[in-house]
């Protein structure tokens, strides 16, 4: 009896390769990964971190921001209090800084977590035609999904993907 082992699906295989590239990350809140890829080539990787040579959180701690967001549910109004680190650059900022608009024309983004709007509207013109997708952002889907419809990007969540164990990060307190 011989045993043959499946070969992993392309959405499987590049998402795999998005979370090894997030174990880079020296991001204490959230480790994020992101490949470009044009047909079956991968083209470039990127991840969340401090700008080159500039002491990241691990190093200098978190830079965070504190805003308020009004809230509306069911007629509530209610003030949310959000806190974000601004030291860091967004994985899918990064691919965009390191790889080139002509490579970008027709690709496919694979990134571990849903883009933020800011990363949403930037990856919107940046001549890609599809971004996948494993953690939802609840906080800005709805936006972000009706604007890609609207450019006609291909949007999708990988929901049944597992991540390769060894790239879960762990949060220290």
């Amino acid at each position: 009896m011989s045993t043959v082992e499946v070969r992993k699906d392309w959405d499987t295989y590049f998402m795999d390769i998005a979370y090894m590239v997030s174990t880079r990350s020296r991001c204490s809140r959230r480790h994020v990964g992101a490949v470009l890829v044009q047909g079956k080539k991968l083209l470039g990787t990127a991840y969340n971190g401090a700008p080159s040579g500039v002491p990241d959180c691990s190093e200098a701690g978190c830079m965070i921001s504190e805003e308020y967001e009004l809230v509306v549910t069911d007629g509530q109004e209610d003030m949310v209090k959000k806190q974000r680190c601004i030291r860091t650059i967004h994985a899918e900022q990064n691919l965009l800084l390191f790889t080139d608009r002509i490579d970008r024309e027709g690709s496919s983004v694979y990134v571990t977590d849903e883009p933020c709007w800011t990363c949403a509207n930037m990856l919107a013109n940046s001549g890609i035609t599809e971004i996948v997708f494993h953690r939802s952002y609840p906080k800005d889907t709805g936006k972000v999904t009706n604007m890609m419809q609207q450019k006609g990007i291909t949007f999708r969540r990988l929901e049944s993907y597992q991540p390769p164990r060894e790239t879960m990060m762990t949060v220290s307190n």
